[in-house]
């Protein structure tokens, strides 16, 4: 195993205001993910994304890794992004992510304590899932590809009526499904096989907010719940409108949400 490299875009750029990284959720890359939140983050952040590897930026890792080390990825290009001067030394860093990506807003609270003022995890859950579960899949998508996905992911994802609501937004984010590399999709499902901080939650010292989709039946309301009620400086919050990716469906009440929590940290 090793640390997957992890390619940044830089979604909003000014150096006087704090930064926001953002992640993305598995198949999807953050610039379409994230992009429709955009126009509600940019008066208050400089906003960077990340994508997982093989899928938008980043390029296909070529062997498996845990949460633990894509975690270490973010931080990684974090400390680039530093010494490149994209992000300014002693400015505030806060985090969010979506699924897979809200995983690694947990992982980061427990490994990396104290490298961001908040994070929130939005559309996760502190074990998604089940270990075989994600075998499978990963077994299945490495053969037959990430095509294969879509019927499902589109069911999953989103809310009822909001593909025909916003056929751009869902198509773009299923294309990048379509896209996405089949090794690296499988890699992701492997470490998200062995995620589980549920215990380690209570270890956290960094200002969490979970965020959940009322209609999201992968990680329903209860999961952030957990969150909030496990981690000491958790809370949390639910999107009625909202299945699974909540930045691209509600993006103006999932921006507003962040701000107010990180504005207060």
């Amino acid at each position: 195993m090793a640390v997957p490299q992890l390619t940044p875009s830089v979604l909003h750029t000014n150096k006087e205001l704090p930064t926001l990284i953002v992640g993305p959720s598995l198949g999807t890359a953050s610039l379409q993910l994230w992009g429709p939140a955009v126009p509600y983050l940019k008066d208050h952040f400089q906003l960077i994304a990340w994508d997982l590897p093989g899928h938008g930026a980043s390029k296909p890792s070529t062997e498996e890794f845990s949460m633990s080390q894509l975690a270490t990825g973010v931080i990684t290009m974090i400390d680039a992004l530093r010494t490149d001067g994209v992000i300014t030394d002693g400015s505030k860093l806060f985090y969010a992510g979506v699924s897979v990506g809200g995983a690694i807003a947990l992982q980061l609270a427990v490994d990396h304590p104290g490298t961001f003022n908040g994070l929130s995890s939005i559309c996760a859950a502190a074990k998604i899932g089940t270990p075989e579960g994600w075998t499978e899949r990963a077994e299945f998508v490495a053969k037959a590809g990430t095509p294969t996905m879509v019927t499902g992911s589109a069911q999953r994802w989103f809310a009822p009526g909001f593909i025909e609501k916003e056929p751009v937004i869902s198509t773009d984010l299923l294309h990048n499904l379509q896209d996405a590399d089949r090794f690296a999709y499988a890699h992701v499902c492997g470490a998200l096989a062995g995620f589980d901080v549920r215990e380690q939650l209570a270890t956290t010292t960094d200002p969490i907010i979970a965020i959940n989709g009322a209609q999201d039946q992968v990680c329903p309301p209860a999961d952030a719940e957990f969150i909030a009620d496990n981690a000491p400086k958790g809370t949390a919050a639910v999107i009625d409108s909202a299945a699974h990716l909540a930045p691209a469906e509600a993006p103006e009440e999932t921006a507003a949400i962040l701000v107010d929590f990180f504005t207060s940290n």
